[in-house]
């Protein structure tokens, strides 16, 4: 049987830019959960969180996202180098954490088609399922579909948002070899687009592409137990 190739997806192409933190914190209930993260990121570049659990790469995903305050530090963005301004997730972010934002009783077209509404995208959603190896399963309700799918049609949302910064929680997590496959060659399209990502992970993740790795520790021992 001759396997149909998947239909090209057109990647957006970003303007040039930059993002840089400056000894970054984060608290959760008063205690300390990191101090002291810097990191510059640029476009077609990708940062790999490593790091033991407590360490902090889930809050540090969310404190960039805006999700959680961040306790001291700063972040900053530039399309230039020069003008720095604070890091605004409208426009420039898409999140995907643990939860994939979907609505179970709704099919898989129906839940990526109310993202499209939302983003204004102009990507053909049929389009989109089957790049993702989700054609089989367009008229299927989410709620029925394996924790691999899903993982499938919350990466096809990141496409619909067509943002610059994608930040991605274990996004390997629950996939087969074909799908973290699907998922790198996704992820290297959008870096060539001028796209930047920040990934945590605790799996072997490798890019044909710029990537650098940011080792987190637990800022007091105390942090040992909860959820990075």
């Amino acid at each position: 049987m001759v396997q149909r190739k998947r239909p090209p997806m057109t990647m957006t192409t970003h303007k040039p830019l930059t993002i840089r933190a400056h000894e970054l914190g984060c608290d959760r209930g008063g205690v300390p959960i990191f101090r002291g993260v810097s990191f510059t990121l640029q476009s077609g570049q990708a940062l790999i969180l490593r790091g033991p659990n407590g360490s902090g790469k889930t809050s540090l995903l969310r404190v960039i996202a805006g999700l959680t305050p961040r306790a001291e530090g700063t972040l900053e963005t530039s399309h230039d180098g020069k003008n720095w301004q604070t890091i605004s997730a409208m426009g420039m972010i898409a999140y995907q954490g643990h939860e994939h934002a979907l609505k179970a009783p709704l099919t898989t077209r129906e839940n990526l088609r109310f993202w499209a509404r939302l983003y204004r995208t102009a990507h053909n959603i049929d389009n989109v399922l089957e790049r993702v190896g989700l054609a089989h399963a367009m008229g299927q309700q989410v709620g029925l579909l394996s924790a691999g799918q899903k993982r499938r049609l919350a990466l096809a949302r990141l496409f619909l948002q067509q943002s610059p910064l994608w930040l991605l929680d274990e996004p390997t997590a629950s996939l087969d070899t074909a799908a973290e496959t699907l998922t790198k060659d996704l992820l290297e399209a959008h870096l060539r687009g001028n796209g930047m990502a920040v990934i945590a992970t605790h799996m072997p993740f490798t890019l044909d592409a710029p990537a650098h790795a940011l080792t987190l520790a637990p800022a007091i021992s105390q942090t040992e137990g909860i959820a990075s």
